[in-house]
């Protein structure tokens, strides 16, 4: 199945032109089709009526060499000959003679039941007569069993030949009398000299072939037209899916494309409300939040108990963390950065160049290309990663998988992994496996949101011999 859908193309220009192209042909296939029968049954009526029209000159003949006496008919024939001939080679036989066939076809089939039912109504019925078709090459001619090359050019060739097409040859052979056979070779009149089926004539292939390249140049052009406001919608929607700041669109195009366009800025200018909003409602809680903690730690200072004293500080401690947590988070993932070409393999080699001399962290791979995103984002993401690394399983072990598709970092540790049954909350805010550890459990949070902020994601697990694989996956192209 993906191999067959792999045939499609995946644009919609590429994809209104191959509809169109099958359309195309679809109707010109079919066109044809109707054009080549009715063109076929015109031209077999036009060879039955050439082959009756051959058959009564054949009675003609037939009739003129009977009234001849017996012994004025070789010498008139060869007068004929001598003369240039006639629309047909004739000659007196004292028997029919043998020759190769060539095989039937349904158009010679015709033919030979239309002349033979000519000849039998106007010559008779007990008439016996013998008729076939026979390639120039094997024809014979009179008794002795000549060749046509072997005659006289001025004898048969008129008659007989048609080059460079070299037809079959009709050969009618007539008993006129006793061990008298009267011999009659013919071409049949153009245009039906070659009795052959005919494919689809070059005139109609042409036709074909440029009605089609025009439509596809007409349609290409027409979708070109339409889908570039589709394909300024979707370089907005990935640029502010990145966090981009993203201009207007114009409302132009067809009603359902401007009815598209206008439901996106509505949709930007309310995403841009609400992140503005956002940040202030989180600057406010932290200008808020910190006042009264500072004035609580200043009045349990007073405290004359010391017990009530330490667990006093010891709430307002995990108060304080918990907001500077949660304002972490939104101020990590809330990076404002334009969209750049980041040099990823000197973002790497950065990260891990303090390590390279301890042999805690090690490298594999390359990285291909630049890769379009916000470069304090994809740092503070691959760093988060290392540092989790570090802290959870003393090493990382970073390994580079670049493609044009997405480009795929795996850090590996040497820690104890995690259990199956928790790897989905690792990515919770505030959650932590190793309570001993500093930190405020949200950096794999914060790698992962940042890699949905590229249209990436991030996924974890556990190695068989031990320790925690992290996957940063980062696509390529927009999806």
């Amino acid at each position: 199945m993906p191999s067959r859908l792999r045939l499609i193309p995946r644009s919609l220009l590429g994809r209104m032109l191959f509809l169109t192209l099958l359309v195309v042909l679809l109707a010109q296939a079919l066109s044809s089709v109707i054009w080549v029968s009715q063109l076929r049954a015109s031209q077999m009526e036009g060879l039955l009526t050439s082959a009756r029209s051959l058959a009564q000159s054949m009675v003609a003949s037939v009739s003129y060499i009977r009234s001849l006496p017996i012994g004025y008919r070789p010498m008139v024939l060869d007068q004929l000959r001598s003369m240039g001939g006639t629309r047909f080679f004739v000659s007196l036989n004292d028997k029919p003679l043998e020759m190769r066939v060539l095989p039937e076809t349904p158009r010679k089939r015709a033919v030979l039941d239309q002349v033979e039912s000519v000849l039998r109504e106007r010559l008779g019925k007990q008439v016996d007569l013998s008729l076939h078709f026979v390639d120039p090459n094997d024809l014979r001619i009179f008794n002795s069993g000549l060749k046509l090359d072997e005659l006289p050019r001025s004898w048969a060739h008129y008659a007989l030949t048609l080059e460079p097409v070299n037809p079959p040859i009709l050969v009618t052979q007539i008993q006129i009398g006793p061990s008298e056979w009267l011999y009659l070779a013919s071409l049949m009149p153009e245009p039906y000299a070659s009795l052959e089926d005919e494919g689809l004539p070059t005139q109609q292939l042409w036709f074909i072939i440029l009605t089609s390249c025009f439509l596809l140049l007409f349609i290409g052009l027409l979708v070109h037209w339409q889908s570039r406001p589709l394909k300024r919608l979707a370089r907005a929607a990935r640029e502010m899916s990145l966090g981009a700041e993203v201009e207007p669109l114009p409302e132009a195009g067809g009603s359902e494309v401007a009815d598209v366009s206008r439901a996106f800025n509505s949709m930007r200018e309310r995403i841009s409300r609400y992140l503005n909003e956002r940040s202030q409602l989180f600057s406010a809680i932290s200008h808020d939040l910190r006042t009264p903690i500072t004035r609580l730690r200043l009045r349990v200072e007073l405290l004359e108990d010391e017990t009530a004293q330490a667990k006093f500080s010891r709430d307002l401690d995990d108060l304080e963390l918990l907001v500077k947590g949660a304002l972490q988070c939104v101020k990590e993932t809330d990076i404002h950065e334009n969209i750049e070409q980041v040099d990823l393999d000197h973002l790497l080699h950065g990260l891990v160049e303090p390590y390279l001399g301890t042999g805690q962290v090690t490298l594999e791979g390359t990285v291909r290309a630049a890769y379009p995103g916000k470069p304090l984002a994809l740092r503070r993401c691959i760093g988060n990663l290392v540092d989790n690394a570090l802290k959870y399983g003393e090493r990382a072990h970073l390994r580079i998988e670049d493609s044009d598709e997405a480009f795929v970092l795996h850090v590996d540790d040497e820690g104890p992994g995690v259990p199956e049954q928790k790897l989905g909350q690792v990515f919770e805010p505030h959650f932590r496996l190793a309570g001993h550890k500093p930190g405020y459990g949200l950096g794999l949070g914060i790698a992962r949101n940042l890699a949905h902020s590229h249209g990436g994601e991030l996924s974890l697990k556990n190695l068989r011999d031990g320790g925690l694989r992290v996957t940063l996956w980062l696509p390529r192209q927009a999806g």
